[in-house]
């Protein structure tokens, strides 16, 4: 995720009581410059691609042959590249970014061609039917006020007040001088007056007379509006608003420091200081002080809801940014209107034709309207709120930015089972719904199966990584090659869990796949394999914090208290100013979002309906296909096989007397005689999915399969199989585990 807000920890006095402190729930997003032109800086629907090297930059670095070079910055003291650093943020921009980047112009012009075309339809639709009676109703009210008007200057009606007065004092004096003063004013108006109608009335008798129809029709409508704009009433105006206004006024510097002393940030001897004007920031205003000395951003942050009243604003319009370079200034961006309320979008992932996983991907919007992409490398996601609220969307969102990834493994299990995952069995490796069996499929054993199935995966990988020549693995880490080459079988893996709590409440498997979770969250990422559960119960019973406190990065969107939203994004969030109970109901998709990256911030998710997420998916399955990357339960092959600890006790009766080698195809062929109603399937299948099926299914006990060779007909021939000491070092292993307990 990029553009996040930075939160440092409060320091919180001795005695303070959390639950009375003042929290910020909305904080701004560090960067505060407005969103990037389409290009820079985000990806386009359809690009999220890996970037190829330039023809006349082999190397990437940006730089083409005979290109002058400027001396790195760390060939400078320390100090002054600090400084000229400084500098370089310091620096305003000559003219703003729709000015220079022809992007932006487009988009200006675009919008000022769409704004201004319908205010004039808006206007020209109601001329005829609504201004024009108005107008013509409200003429003779205005010719009246406007000949009552030319009266009173006439006659002098603006002395009469103070000829009375005189009178009232009896001033005889000066009300003889008023009164000659106002003979002369009326004798000079009066003439000026008449001449003015001789001239209007011969004026007007020529125009009926003289002028062409189109010219008098034009003066009776001039004289018509402006007597009719004038004859209107204050309360009622004569054009209706062509879009809603929102409540907003011109902010001055007096209002900001009513609000500061209302909030107790400024003392007697010291108020606030401006080290810049006060001006206008997108949909909103842009102020930076200068707190008292002293005062921190922390005290701030606890002030928050006193100083959106002392601006007379609602808490959800009033933003607040920390500066890195002091401690005591503060940004504030006070929006317009509730920015948290306007819905962000739909998805731009309608128009992406695929999605590189390894790069960011769009998720949303952040509440100034920039973009936020999102990532799941290398970390585990949980996600928490209140039912109704867009989490199953919000997580929704990024499964299927994943699904647009060919090479990205799907597994995907619902516990509330609704239809918001169902179209994900076009490209799910394995996927379930609910917990309760139907027509002899339990989705709770298929889940549990898939979690063996994939913690035997993540092992293996960590064997695997650390034994590639370092020309493909130089660094033991996974890369995106490793993880395209379908021969090392180690690509990018999602496991989606919503309604995480139904599975973990089990009465006889929630111990098993809470253990299973919590091995997967904690070290599967780090070898391509990422967790992502939701919540509407995220509890110490529902989801216990052994799980929840192992995922990198926390996502609440509402939630009923503080001390949930503290549950959600980690213990500690609450004094750091993240307090989801502060949302209102009217903001949904809306959360925040923790530990994705460095900073925390404000995420609007977009949007994916259920007819959109299944365009998004038919295109998904549709990729696949033409990559191959389509596998188990989208592909129809058998399932993970439902098999306990009892196949090392069904393996060891096949076994015959002095084996001590076995291929997998014929134990697996044994197996089937054996208990033909748990391995029937594993008979039918071809001599390799025999062999592999054995394989998933006792690697989970620390059995592993090799090449084992046998003398055929004068020839040595080689296939996967086990050793009969591998799994009795198995068995013993985990006898020893039940007797431990």
């Amino acid at each position: 995720m990029t553009e996040n807000p930075v939160f440092p920890p409060l320091d919180e006095p001795e005695g303070t009581d959390e639950r009375t402190a003042e929290v910020l729930p909305f904080p701004l997003r560090k960067d505060t410059t407005p969103a990037a032109a389409p290009g820079e800086g985000e990806a386009k629907p359809g690009e999220w691609e890996a970037e190829l090297p330039d023809a006349d930059d082999p190397e990437g670095d940006g730089l083409t042959e005979g290109a002058p070079v400027d001396p790195p910055r760390e060939a400078y003291p320390p100090s002054v590249s600090e400084w000229m650093e400084a500098k370089d943020k310091a620096r305003m921009p000559v003219l703003p970014d729709w000015v220079k980047l022809p992007d932006q112009r487009t988009a200006v012009r675009k919008w000022a061609v769409r704004h201004y075309s319908a205010v004039i339809g808006y206007h020209a639709v109601r001329l005829p039917c609504i201004y024009t009676p108005k107008l013509l109703w409200y003429s003779p009210r205005g010719a009246w006020r406007w000949s009552a008007a030319i009266g009173r200057w006439v006659f002098d009606a603006e002395g009469k007040s103070l000829r009375l007065a005189s009178v009232a004092n009896e001033d005889a004096a000066e009300y003889l001088k008023l009164s000659r003063q106002r003979n002369d004013r009326v004798r000079l108006r009066g003439i000026v007056a008449a001449i003015a109608s001789l001239i209007g009335l011969a004026a007007a008798l020529t125009l009926y007379v003289m002028a062409p129809s189109w010219l008098l029709l034009l003066s009776i409508a001039a004289l018509t509006t402006t007597l009719g704009a004038v004859g209107a009433p204050a309360d009622r105006p004569l054009i209706d608003m062509a879009k809603v206004t929102f409540r907003k006024r011109k902010l001055s510097s007096d209002i900001v420091i009513r609000a500061h002393d209302a909030a107790g940030l400024t003392t007697k001897d010291q108020s606030i200081a401006f080290p810049r004007p006060i001006g206008r920031d997108g949909d909103g205003w842009r102020v930076v002080v200068d707190l008292p000395y002293g005062k921190t951003f922390e005290d701030a942050v606890k002030a928050h809801a006193r100083l959106a009243s002392g601006m007379d604003i609602a808490p959800t319009q009033l933003f607040l940014d920390k500066d890195e370079t002091s401690g005591r200034r503060v940004s504030y961006w006070i929006a317009d209107r509730d920015p948290l309320a306007v819905p962000s979008g739909k998805t731009p992932l309608l128009g992406a034709t695929r999605v590189d996983f390894w790069k960011p991907f769009p998720w949303g919007v952040d509440e100034r309207g920039n973009p936020v992409m999102a990532t799941m490398l290398w970390l585990s996601l949980l996600v928490g709120a209140v039912p109704r609220q867009g989490k199953t969307f919000s997580a929704r969102t990024i499964a299927l930015a994943a699904a647009l990834d060919p090479y990205v493994r799907l597994y995907v299990f619902d516990g509330k089972a609704s239809p918001d995952w169902r179209k994900f069995t076009k490209v799910a490796h394995r996927i379930g719904f609910g917990i309760v069996p139907k027509n002899g499929f339990d989705p709770v054993v298929h889940l549990l199966t898939s979690l063996r199935e994939l913690k035997a995966d993540v092992e293996d990988r960590y064997h695997r990584l650390s034994e590639l020549p370092l020309h493909i693995c130089p660094e033991g880490k996974l890369t995106p090659e490793i993880s395209r080459d379908k021969k090392l079988n180690m690509p990018l893996t999602l496991f989606v869990v919503d309604e995480v709590q139904e599975y973990l409440t089990h009465p006889e498997h929630g111990k098993e796949i809470l253990s299973l979770l919590v091995y997967l969250a904690r070290v599967a990422p780090a070898v391509g394999v990422s967790v992502m559960t939701s919540t509407q119960k995220p509890d110490d019973k529902a989801c216990p914090s052994e799980l929840r406190d192992q995922h990198q990065a926390r996502f609440a969107l509402r939630v009923g208290a503080y001390q949930v939203s503290d549950v959600i994004l980690g213990a500690g969030s609450y004094s750091e100013g993240l307090d989801a109970s502060k949302l209102l109901k009217s903001h949904k998709g809306v959360g925040l979002l923790k530990g994705m990256s460095d900073d925390s911030g404000i995420v609007r998710t977009y949007l994916a309906d259920g007819r959109d997420a299944e365009r998004i998916l038919t295109r998904a399955a549709v990729l696949r296909e033409a990559e191959g990357t389509l596998t188990g339960d989208a592909a129809g092959e058998a399932p993970a096989p439902e098999v306990s600890a009892t196949i090392l006790d069904d393996v060891a009766a096949v076994l015959g007397k002095g084996e001590a080698k076995v291929w997998s195809e014929t134990i697996v062929d044994r197996l089937a005689d054996l208990r033909p109603d748990v391995y029937g399937a594993w008979a039918e299948l071809d001599a390799k999915p025999k062999a592999e099926a054995l394989t998933a299914s006792l690697k989970p006990f620390g059995v592993a399969t090799d090449q084992i060779g046998r003398r055929i007909d004068g020839k040595t021939v080689n296939k996967r199989g086990i050793k009969r000491d591998d799994l009795a070092a198995a068995i013993t292993q985990r006898n020893e585990k039940r007797a431990a307990g």
